[in-house]
């Protein structure tokens, strides 16, 4: 196998860590904000598999990172299995509200939503034959709860009040709705992986916002169930869980759902993840703050170096602690890889 990529997520301890950043196809790129302009809007871009694919590629070009993800979005699955979905300029994205159990009953099957994401597929077949062949092609979706809290507020919020209201005072349709969407993501990335892509990644933005069993029932228990379906229809596939700012709940996360790495953000610092989630045998990926590619310099170099000398007794595979800003500047990228492969 000579993808490192994919040795790192086996548990090879590399001598130079794999390296690619999350939305490192997005607007921080000229070419990116070029590519989307000939589509007109964000969601035209995702449906569009060659423009979707050429983003996609555009990084892999310019840096030669180790992996690249489809170019996609989160939302595009509860757009297929009924939900309005559309983006306010400046604000991000907006969706129709499911509050009750009808809502949650008025949704599609899992098995109706592959209509509406054939061109996400079809990205998938286009990528898989055109990326490099030492690029790792990475699959994702987010994980229920974080899908759920758009589905129920209809948009992003600080604090997830619509979703942890509808999950305490309407626990049925809450459930039903979190199944619904796990039962989705089964079906969806596995069709990631038939059209070609080779690593998944399970986005939980929102995991750090469950407590206690909530956490347990409603982080872990989605990740063991759509991990341990995957594994089993796709045997050998590697699999990224991100429950970001999950702190304590890092801690055995790979254990308790089957993940074989834990993306790990930067709100804890790379040595207590060395120390209490790698702990020299689990593959870790992380955790650089996201300003250094803004500030760069010697601070980058500085802060980026931290991170390899963290984890370096271990698997590790680098990448941002949290997707790059559209802020940031291209030389800093150049920066940062030079940094890590010595150049």
């Amino acid at each position: 196998m000579t993808k490192t990529m994919l040795r790192s997520l086996k548990g090879e301890t590399l001598p130079t860590p794999p390296i690619w950043l999350m939305r490192q196809a997005g607007r921080y790129l000229p070419e990116y904000r070029a590519t989307r302009a000939q589509a007109g809007d964000f969601l035209s871009l995702c449906y569009n598999p060659e423009l979707a694919a050429e983003v996609t590629l555009q990084p892999i070009r310019r840096y030669g990172f180790d992996a690249a993800i489809l170019f996609a979005d989160i939302l595009l699955l509860p757009q297929a299995l009924g939900a309005d979905l559309w983006f306010e300029t400046g604000e991000g994205p907006r969706m129709s509200t499911i509050t009750d159990m009808a809502g949650v009953n008025a949704l599609k099957g899992r098995d109706d939503i592959h209509d509406k994401l054939a061109p996400v597929y079809e990205t998938c077949r286009i990528l898989a034959r055109e990326l490099p062949k030492e690029t790792t092609f990475i699959g994702f979706a987010g994980m229920p709860w974080t899908v759920a809290t758009y589905m129920i507020a209809g948009r992003g919020s600080k604090d997830q009040a619509a979703a942890h209201k509808l999950k305490d005072t309407d626990r049925a349709a809450f459930v039903a709705l979190m199944d619904r969407v796990t039962d989705a993501t089964i079906e969806y990335l596995s069709k990631q992986v038939e059209a070609g892509c080779e690593v998944v990644k399970l986005f939980d933005s929102w995991a750090g916002s469950l407590k206690g069993q909530d956490f347990e029932d409603f982080a872990v228990a989605p990740a063991k169930k759509i991990i341990a379906e995957l594994k089993a229809r796709h045997p050998g596939l590697p699999i990224i869980a991100f429950p970001r700012e999950a702190g304590e709940g890092y801690i055995g996360f790979a254990e308790k759902t089957g993940a074989d790495c834990v993306a790990i953000d930067n709100s804890v610092s790379p040595e207590w993840a060395a120390e209490k989630v790698q702990a020299g045998k689990t593959c870790v990926q992380g955790n650089l703050d996201p300003k250094y590619m803004v500030t760069g310099g010697e601070e980058l170099v500085a802060a980026t170096k931290r991170v390899v000398e963290a984890f370096r007794n271990g698997p590790h595979i680098f990448n941002l602690g949290h997707g790059i800003t559209p802020e940031a500047d291209p030389e800093n990228v150049t920066l940062l890889i030079e940094t890590i492969r010595g150049k």
